[in-house]
C-alpha cells in the first residue's frame, strides 16, 4: 500500500487567523488569571507560601516570585489580546512557567505540572510561530513606519 503524496498546503491567511485567535484566546486565560488575583496579592502570596510549608524552602523564595505572578500575568495577557510587544510579553509569559513549574514539581503535583506543559506547549506555538503575528497591533506599528 503506498500512501498519497498529495501535499499538504496550509494557506498563510488561515495560519495568520489561527495564530491571532490562539493568541487572543490564550491572552484572555492569561490576562485573567492575572485579573483575579491582583486585587488582594498579599492574600495570593500568603496562600502560595502556605502550599509551600513544611518544604525545605525559605519563605521569601516563595513570597518573592509569588508577588509579580498575577503582575506578569495581567500585564503579558493585556499585550498578547491586543498584540503589542507580542514577542516580549509571550518570553515573558513562557518565563514565568519557569518557577511554576519548579513549585508544583516540589510539591509532587503531577496533574498541574501536566497542566502547565500544555501552557509551555501553546507559549512554544506562539512563540515559534510569531511571523504569524500580523493582525496586531505590533503588525499595525511596522507598516505604519515603512
Amino acid at each position: 500500500m503506498k500512501f498519497s503524496e498529495t501535499p499538504i498546503l496550509l494557506r498563510r491567511q488561515d495560519l495568520v487567523l489561527a495564530y491571532t485567535l490562539l493568541r487572543l484566546v490564550f491572552g484572555i486565560n492569561f490576562m485573567v488569571h492575572g485579573l483575579v488575583r491582583i486585587g488582594d496579592i498579599p492574600g495570593f502570596v500568603a496562600s502560595q507560601v502556605a502550599l509551600y510549608e513544611g518544604l525545605p524552602v525559605p519563605e521569601f523564595m516563595i513570597a518573592i516570585p509569588a508577588f509579580f505572578i498575577p503582575i506578569v500575568e495581567l500585564i503579558a495577557g493585556v499585550l498578547m489580546i491586543v498584540g503589542f510587544k507580542t514577542r516580549n510579553a509571550i518570553i515573558a509569559g513562557f518565563s514565568l512557567m519557569l518557577p511554576l513549574m519548579f513549585g508544583v514539581c516540589l510539591l509532587q503535583k503531577w496533574d498541574t505540572a501536566s497542566s502547565q506543559l500544555i501552557y509551555c506547549v501553546v507559549f512554544f506555538i506562539l512563540l515559534s510561530g510569531y511571523t504569524f503575528n500580523q493582525i496586531s497591533v505590533d503588525s499595525w506599528l511596522r507598516t505604519r513606519k515603512n
